[in-house]
């Protein structure tokens, strides 16, 4: 049978509106039947809880009740159901199959058997089971049952704090509510600061300091319940504290804990933190589930010099293991504190980075691989830093994706393109299709298609000159939404594109659904072509990407050719159009325009 506890709680003095059922109505409730009356006030306003059945010591059988809040002229109070008055009370719930045998008997009995002194426990009152309670209940959720019984104040400290009185308040418990965690008895991360800013006063000289979490705890806590994760929590105190390497340590937060640990080789305190982590995957409430961890190390040198700043490269570097099952140790560097502080600076700078005009559109060539005519161009973005430093894309856009400015960039580009392609149209110029790039971000913006098609209407610029690329790994997410959106740019005359195509896994699934013009094979499968890296292998692939496209109609372009060679094999294969340094790199809009215009 599953047995979850779950947590403590309090219910005011309240009205139970209820129903007289037989065993044959409660054994239907239980299986799922929600015909009584009682269910037409699930969601009324003063309800407290669901429908459940409540064993009430003052009623001769269970009923079928819903709880009300008491005096309330807001409420609309049944009028064709019996009501009792329930005392204010505290209770515990459980949570358990719905094959176990609800009676008053067994709730009771599994009540008394399962839960201990401790589990009353909480972190400023005491409470403890009832003999004979004047109130258990059992309402269904989601296939399982929450029983409920009652519980009362063994012992209540939370009163002397809410009414500030300090002489009240025992000394002991004092420090145990400052420095110790109530779910482990271990240290708090309170206790572990001082070691951090006077490490002499425990004979440290010199340590590494680390800093780690369980990834998916979330999913112990609701599958298994709070109690297995606690006790998971538990075994990992246990590991540090049994550790010959570990100073000190503490649990900060939830999941998360940190350690003060003895200076060893890089190679070494890798080691020993895998052990570590590999004792400590096991799961004995079900050994099929491991237990996987994140964890930042500083190594001495840093540690030592940020000093009670610590904690904050540990949790930098913790962040940045997002291996999916596995554990993650990274050790913390000083690049990525550079990273971090460039990332904040730029993300508090953009918006008067636009406001300077700093952001510079590039244009790269397409070139027809036969007539070797210009087809059109990719806009591509740059950054003309403070007017001083023109910044690669490496330099900003992985920062603004991760913060959502990226949005922003995207908009300026599409902008620039369509007031350039205005500026030709206007002086006669010939006009080619211009692809711009939808980040994944836009992606989930609900009013995408028409904030795009507003900008382009707002140049009088014609829907078949603007490409909108789609990165392939920007389809990952959510594939039923991302290809509502491209075929509502479709609609409205607008291109395709799917940039980097082959770097992912799912590309063949989704050529049949998207509404593609171009594929673009990704750079990494042209590199080797008509070179001496050039394997059959690799050519074979290039051969059925192209074949494939042809096929399904799409034109097919190869990004990064820079060697004529290249451009030679890739004619031979059937590719269509080239996109490369061969050509042309990325040029300024006004260079674009003197050399193919």
């Amino acid at each position: 049978m599953f047995i979850n506890k779950l947590n403590q709680l309090y219910k005011p003095e309240r009205i139970l509106y209820y129903t007289e059922v037989s065993d044959e109505e409660i054994e239907a409730f239980f299986a799922g039947a929600r015909e009584s009356e009682v269910f037409k006030y699930v969601y009324n306003f003063g309800v407290y809880d669901y429908p459940g059945i409540f064993y009430i010591k003052d009623l001769p059988r269970p009923v079928l009740g819903i709880e009300f809040r008491l005096d309330d002229d807001r409420i609309e109070y049944p009028k064709n159901l019996k009501s009792i008055i329930l005392d204010e009370s505290f209770f515990a719930s459980m949570e358990v199959d719905t094959d176990f045998d609800f009676t008053d008997d067994s709730i009771h009995m599994i009540f008394d058997g399962l839960f201990d002194e401790n589990d009353g426990r909480r972190i400023y009152s005491w409470l403890g089971i009832v003999d004979e309670p004047d109130v258990m209940a059992a309402f269904v959720n989601d296939k399982k049952v929450i029983l409920m019984h009652q519980f009362n104040v063994v012992k209540d400290n939370a009163q002397a704090i809410i009414n500030d009185d300090k002489e009240a308040i025992d000394r002991d418990e004092l420090y145990n509510k400052a420095f110790i965690d109530p779910i482990t008895n271990h240290y708090n991360w309170n206790h572990l600061v001082p070691f951090l800013e006077m490490p002499s006063d425990y004979g440290i000289k010199d340590y590494a300091f680390i800093h780690f979490d369980i990834k998916e705890f979330k999913v112990l806590n609701e599958v298994y319940g709070h109690a297995a994760a606690n006790r998971a929590l538990e075994r990992v105190v246990a590991a540090l504290n049994e550790s010959e390497y570990v100073y000190t340590s503490a649990r900060c937060h939830n999941d998360n804990f940190a350690a003060i640990i003895k200076d060893m080789p890089h190679e070494d305190t890798y080691n020993f933190l895998e052990s570590m982590f590999e004792k400590l995957s096991y799961f004995p409430e079900n050994f099929n589930y491991k237990i996987y961890y994140r964890c930042g190390v500083v190594p001495m040198q840093r540690a030592m010099l940020l000093g009670n700043r610590v904690a904050d490269a540990g949790k930098l570097a913790q962040s940045l293991g997002k291996s999916l099952g596995k554990t993650d140790i990274t050790f913390y560097t000083d690049s990525m504190h550079d990273d971090i502080l460039w990332s904040n600076h730029i993300k508090a700078y953009v918006d008067s980075a636009i406001a300077n005009d700093e952001f510079l559109v590039y244009l790269q060539p397409k070139f027809d691989i036969n007539t070797e005519k210009i087809k059109g161009a990719e806009a591509l973005i740059r950054w003309n830093y403070k007017n001083q430093e023109i910044l690669p894309p490496s330099k900003f856009i992985p920062f603004f994706e991760k913060d959502g400015s990226i949005d922003k960039i995207d908009d300026i580009v599409l902008h620039k393109v369509c007031q350039a392609l205005k500026k030709w149209k206007e002086e006669g110029k010939p006009l080619y299709p211009i692809s711009v790039n939808i980040s994944r971000n836009q992606l989930y913006n609900g009013n995408l298609i028409n904030n795009l098609t507003e900008i382009v209407d707002s140049y009088d610029v014609d829907h078949k000159l603007i490409d909108f690329e789609l990165t392939e790994s920007a389809t990952y997410d959510n594939k039923l939404h991302m290809i509502n959106v491209l075929n509502g740019l479709r609609d409205r005359d607008f291109q395709i594109s799917m940039d980097d195509f082959g770097t992912g896994y799912s590309s063949l699934s989704l050529l049949t659904d998207m509404p593609l013009d171009t594929l673009k094979i990704d750079k990494s499968f042209v590199d080797c072509v008509g070179t001496s890296l050039e394997s059959d292998k690799n050519v074979t692939v290039i051969k059925h990407i192209i074949s494939l496209a042809k096929e399904l109609n799409f034109t097919c372009l190869a990004e990064g050719a820079e060697e004529k060679t290249q451009v030679e094999k890739l004619k031979e294969l059937g590719c269509e159009v080239i996109q490369g340094y061969y050509y042309s790199k990325p040029i300024p809009i006004e260079e674009y325009e003197k050399i193919y215009l």
